[in-house]
């Protein structure tokens, strides 16, 4: 009989706690919509040369001191996408989208979506054919040996 109590009890505070999570999940939810139309409706099309992209801290970017200042103390330690570009005649540090992030050429210009200093999507500019891009495969001893 008591465990039935126990089990009664731990099912009403799952429960409760799936409740509190769900309302919680769908304001923030609300949240991230409201700034995602903030930063389309803020968006740009600018051309950029992709100089150099890294994952690294924000303190170590080189973003201006207002970006560093606005970020919660927390998020100033974890590593962002960071794209280093050339945006006419200036190099610039952007923040990238974390999806878009691998995709994102180096050394070449791309015509970029850009809110503020956050990149949100690119597109290429020029096709590259991808036979040239490619870089020879190093060949080990035997390689070696069987072409001589």
């Amino acid at each position: 009989m008591k465990w039935w109590i126990i089990l009664l009890i731990v099912l009403a505070v799952v429960l409760v706690a799936f409740i509190i999570l769900a309302i919680v999940g769908s304001k923030m939810q609300k949240k991230q919509n409201a700034q995602m139309e903030q930063i389309k409706a803020a968006a740009q099309y600018i051309n950029i040369l992709v100089i150099d992209k890294k994952k690294m801290k924000l303190k170590d970017a080189g973003l201006p001191a207002v970006v560093l200042e606005q970020t919660p103390k927390m998020l100033r330690g974890t590593k962002m996408p960071i794209v280093k570009a050339k945006v006419g005649p200036k190099v610039m540090s952007l923040i990238c989208d974390t999806k878009i992030f691998d995709s994102i050429p180096l050394k070449q210009e791309v015509k970029a979506t850009i809110s503020g200093i956050y990149i949100t999507d690119y597109k290429s500019l020029r096709k590259v054919n991808l036979k040239q891009d490619e870089v020879p495969k190093k060949k080990g001893l035997f390689g070696k040996k069987k072409r001589k």
